[in-house]
């Protein structure tokens, strides 16, 4: 049987369904899901403070509600949970988006709505110290490893650029001054979403060749060069 440190510190009214339990693990989730909310929210993604609250709410309902019944009809089913987990996976999957500019968006914040379901779930059904390291994890995983995440992508032999030209002939020279720097072009593709535009919009997929290049620039400062070139009206690289 599972020993949980944190239920047995609080007390034995705290891994029964009592009516202070379960104040105490809805009041436990919302206040999870609102540090994860806010952290979301500061750095302006489309789910913030009341969604990450309201998955995380409904995981933990449903795990009591699923608890309860079966108390009350000794059959053991996580329908309303497997129900939950379902519903927020399909909401996740909704909030992922292509951009006009070749960029996949909302990865993170679809796989976030669904890791706080179910923490939602595990603070639902008693296990304060699983949902505990659950939570630290998660708030690693947004807070802290991003910067080692653009250390290591900055670093990476591979890189993608969104580029704005202000004139379709100018795209043979901008292969020839990349080739010159010692990158090699794996693969263009002209960007239809800005057709009539007056751009020439393209996504290119670049690789560093030169070990100078390699060891001394990052891609920020590649770009930073290239976004010297005159004809360049833009350009960025795609995360």
């Amino acid at each position: 049987m599972y020993y949980d440190p944190i239920g047995r510190f609080l007390g034995p009214w705290s891994e029964t369904l009592c009516t202070g339990s379960l104040a105490l693990r809805i009041g436990i989730s919302i206040i999870l899901a609102a540090v994860i909310g806010c952290e979301r929210s500061s750095k302006r993604h489309a789910a913030g403070l009341r969604t990450f609250i309201l998955v995380s709410i409904s995981s933990t309902g449903a795990m009591i509600l699923d608890q309860l019944l079966f108390e009350d009809s000794a059959q053991h089913s996580f329908a309303l949970s497997a129900g939950v987990i379902i519903a927020v996976a399909i909401v996740s999957i909704n909030c992922v988006l292509y951009s006009s500019r070749s960029q996949i968006k909302g990865l993170t914040t679809g796989s976030g709505l669904w890791t706080t379901s179910i923490i939602g779930l595990a603070i639902g059904a008693g296990y304060y110290t699983v949902t505990f390291f659950m939570f630290i994890a998660f708030y690693c995983s947004l807070a802290a490893f991003p910067t080692f995440e653009t250390y290591l992508k900055n670093r990476s032999n591979h890189f993608e650029v969104h580029i704005e030209l202000t004139n379709p002939s100018y795209l043979q020279d901008f292969v020839t001054t990349v080739r010159k720097l010692g990158l090699a072009i794996d693969d263009i593709e002209a960007n239809p979403a800005y057709a009539g535009s007056g751009l020439s919009v393209y996504s290119v997929l670049l690789s560093i060749h030169s070990p100078e290049l390699k060891k001394y620039k990052t891609h920020s400062e590649i770009i930073q060069a290239l976004a010297s070139l005159e004809y360049i009206y833009h350009i960025e690289e795609i995360e």
